[in-house]
């Protein structure tokens, strides 16, 4: 099978994961709040399937595409959450049908993207492997906060590895949007999947080391938790700084979440 195609796949079982989530709620517990300020169940199922329409659109019509994301850089820190108020307005159950007929789009959108193609998008333009990997951690993480708000456990598949990946991968970027000069030296990953598999990423001889379980970083990675709530061994000084400003998600710096205790709620992203 293609890595587009395992990336989608992983991408729809993800979906289908948050979509089980909410599948059976009353219509009155969208209004539910989540761990993001402000946003209810409804917001994030409705981030959800709007950032899927845009991912769409990048696809199918590259102009209209530009279009939308020169309209959304006139309000930069807030066209996020008026597409999600919009959506979040919705009836439930119209929702709901309306991501469900979004993503399986954007499944079969992805899937004959012509390989070397390069999609535009807010930030840099990304392949279509980039773009499923980034649905998937968004997918993730989105599902994370319903998963809290409804106090049920959340999804722990070994298709997080494409999650934790970009996180590895997206390391210079949280320096970058930071004002920060990232270090020469690689870290060495050593991250434990929900299966017990061990994957390992960096050279073994690097003084800067990350280790744990993948849930935990994939929590660090999306913001979902802090640093002091998670199982993860962080060596070196560099490793230590990466760990309080990692973020797998574009757009400025994240602001993170409080520790479980004092946890007022972080960013939406």
């Amino acid at each position: 099978m293609a890595i587009v195609d395992q990336l989608v796949q992983a991408l729809q079982e993800e979906s289908d994961a948050v979509d089980d989530l909410v599948a059976d709620l009353p219509a009155e517990a969208w209004a539910t709040a989540t761990p993001a300020e402000g946003w209810t169940i409804a917001h994030q199922i409705g981030h959800l399937h709007w950032t899927d329409q845009v991912s769409l659109l990048s696809i199918v019509d590259p102009a209209g595409f530009q279009e939308l994301a020169a309209s959304a850089m006139t309000n930069p820190l807030g066209f996020v959450d008026e597409a999600a108020e919009v959506e979040a307005a919705k009836a439930p159950a119209e929702l709901l049908a309306d991501w469900r007929k979004t993503r399986a789009k954007l499944a079969g959108a992805l899937m004959a993207v012509p390989d070397g193609t390069k999609l535009t998008w807010f930030g840099p333009p990304m392949s279509a492997a980039s773009m499923a990997t980034a649905r998937l951690m968004e997918s993730w993480a989105h599902g994370l906060d319903i998963a809290d708000a409804l106090g049920v456990p959340h999804s722990v598949g070994d298709r997080i590895k494409n999650v934790v990946h970009l996180g590895i991968r997206t390391r210079n970027f949280a320096y970058m949007v930071n004002g920060l000069e990232a270090p020469a030296e690689e870290f060495r990953f050593e991250i434990t999947a929900p299966s017990g598999e061990l994957w390992t990423w960096g050279p073994e001889e690097a003084t800067n080391i990350v280790r744990g379980p993948a849930v935990d970083f994939c929590e660090l990675i999306t913001q979902r938790r802090n640093i002091a709530d998670l199982a993860l061994e962080v060596i070196g000084d560099d490793a230590k700084q990466w760990a309080s400003i990692a973020q797998a998600f574009a757009g400025p710096p994240g602001g993170g979440r409080e520790p479980a205790a004092n946890d007022l709620g972080g960013e939406h992203v």
